[in-house]
């Protein structure tokens, strides 16, 4: 197994980050390899297929950075520490020092038992073939679909946060990624594979992407950032609830709200609710805010959205409403 020593202030300033240009390179991983999320490889591979079959440097590029377990860190380096647009995060991958991608390739094919770099390669500038790609998945794939797949994100991210205040990152990293678990002892587990064990200290960054499995992140030559991304646990936030709102609970709050209250589990914007509900904007903003006045949900900020979530005292007058039986509320 892969692990890594965390100290401890390390890990009490790690954070979550959402990240365009992670979400970019785990469609690009996922067109590459194939496998998994079929929906999204049927719909995009066969034109991925045509743009890197009429670029050859670009196919050899790829062949010996995107190795079985591990990727050459130019093409994946951690994420700023704040979220920052795809275009400026792709142009760090184009402006990687030839050198430097060479380095990282050899590295990659070494600890994979690839072979040798071929002479032709040392002639290519990796970084600017890669960032073309990147530039071009995110425009074709996930681009059109990026307000959706970014609620999702943000869901993840309230979701993860309250794991983390309620029970510890031992709680928040129990289920992040397979093959992925606390050691204890400042020891987290990576994953299954048989690499180095590395010391982390500075900042660690946790990202969730929709796409693909994730991966880990470290630049050799910057031992100050690292970065976990993982795919995002929420991947049903927008839609309804497992379950309707209880009878008794619809005619303590009415049945729009009881409805609202329900539906945010796993948190959710305002637009999500409206998408949901099919009340107005307005309305779902009036409902919310008696919900939040009486304690039951909470507001807080995640990027550019607003999200709400159950409280504590939410969650336990769903449970006690549910218990009492009854038929379900029609909203």
């Amino acid at each position: 197994m892969t692990w890594w020593q965390i100290d401890t202030e390390t890990l009490a300033g790690a954070r979550f980050v959402i990240s365009p240009v992670a979400e970019a390179t785990g469609a690009l991983l996922r067109l590459h390899k194939g496998g998994g999320d079929h929906d999204f490889v049927a719909a995009h591979r066969a034109a991925y297929r045509r743009w890197i079959d009429d670029r050859p440097d670009l196919r050899l590029v790829l062949a010996a950075s995107l190795r079985p377990g591990w990727l050459a860190d130019f093409v994946a380096p951690p994420q700023a520490v704040t979220e920052r647009p795809i275009a400026e995060e792709i142009d760090r991958i184009r402006r990687t020092p030839d050198a430097h991608a060479h380095a990282d390739i050899a590295r990659a094919l070494a600890l994979t038992g690839g072979p040798s770099p071929p002479d032709v390669l040392g002639a290519l500038a990796p970084g600017p073939l890669v960032a073309e790609l990147l530039e071009w998945v995110w425009e074709t794939t996930i681009a059109p679909d990026w307000s959706r797949r970014r609620r999702i994100l943000e869901a993840d991210v309230v979701a993860r946060t309250r794991q983390l205040t309620q029970g510890g990152w031992v709680a928040a990293l129990a289920d992040l990624k397979a093959d992925m678990r606390w050691l204890g002892n400042g020891r987290l587990q990576i994953n299954a594979a048989r690499y180095p064990p590395r010391e982390v200290s500075g900042t660690l960054l946790f990202v969730p992407i929709t796409v693909g499995r994730g991966w880990v992140a470290g630049d050799e030559r910057d031992r100050g950032r690292q970065a976990i991304t993982y795919p995002a646990s929420a991947p049903l936030a927008l839609t309804g609830p497992s379950r309707p709102a209880p009878d008794a609970l619809a005619r303590l709050l009415g049945p729009v709200r009881a409805r609202l209250l329900m539906l945010l589990d796993p948190p959710k914007s305002t637009t999500q609710l409206v998408a949901l509900t099919g009340l107005a904007l307005g309305s779902v903003g009036r409902h919310l805010a008696i919900l939040l006045d009486a304690g039951l949900v909470l507001r807080r900020r995640s990027g550019r959205s607003v999200l709400y979530s159950l409280t504590a005292a939410g969650r336990t007058l769903i449970d006690a409403a549910a218990a009492t039986g009854g038929s379900p509320a029609q909203a």
